[in-house]
């Protein structure tokens, strides 16, 4: 796969971005060599390797789910300056 001169072109469009005619010539050329770099990884043969999911050995942890009795509200409140009702009341700008 290679990119076109149009498709540089679009890009350096929709980025806003201004390119002379001399940075569309090396940036087509700079993309292109990348693209065909990347995809020398289709030539490697992978035949007999297993797919890998993590490198490291992982497992699930389940944990069963335990009920837990909601707060007092004035547990909840205790350490806060300021509520109102059910909410916390905090600066309008952070």
């Amino acid at each position: 796969m290679k990119l076109t001169r149009e498709e540089i072109e679009q890009v350096a469009e929709l980025a806003h971005i201004a390119l002379g005619e001399d940075e569309i010539i090396e940036l087509h050329n700079q993309f292109n060599d990348f693209i065909q770099f990347v995809e020398t990884i289709n030539d490697i043969n992978t035949d007999d390797v297993e797919p890998t999911y993590y490198l490291l050995p992982l497992k699930n942890v389940w944990r069963p789910d335990q009920h837990h009795q909601p707060l007092a509200p004035d547990e909840v409140f205790h350490n806060t300056h300021e509520h109102d009702g059910g909410f916390f009341k905090v600066p309008r700008i952070l």
